[in-house]
């Protein structure tokens, strides 16, 4: 899932001969589910190729990164020994996700 592909473009005409940039994109709180899988990461381990592992999508690891409020936001690279939560109810994660960027 593109995570921009339903937020909304705003142009300003005034900024730089027109600048297009995206809209504020808000993320939901994902609460803990028994679905929940933790990992410890280990070398070479980034939120893409998880979120490939376990959604089969590398587009969706912001919901990883989100998910675990102590990583370093907007970043791929979790810190080595690390325990990270892999939701598991993705389906109503990206429902709240869509409902609130409308």
């Amino acid at each position: 899932m593109a995570r921009y592909s339903n937020i909304k473009i705003i142009e300003d005409p005034k900024e730089n001969g027109g600048a297009r940039f995206y809209s504020t994109t808000f993320y939901p709180k994902i609460p803990l589910s028994e679905n929940d899988v933790y990992v410890l990461t280990g070398k070479g381990d980034r939120l893409d190729l998880l979120a490939n592992q376990f959604y089969g999508d590398p587009n969706l690891w912001w919901v990883i990164s989100s998910a675990n409020a102590s990583l370093t936001q907007n970043s791929l690279y979790p810190p080595v020994g690390v325990q990270l939560r892999i939701p598991g109810n993705l389906s109503t994660i990206l429902e709240a996700y869509n409902v609130l960027n409308q």
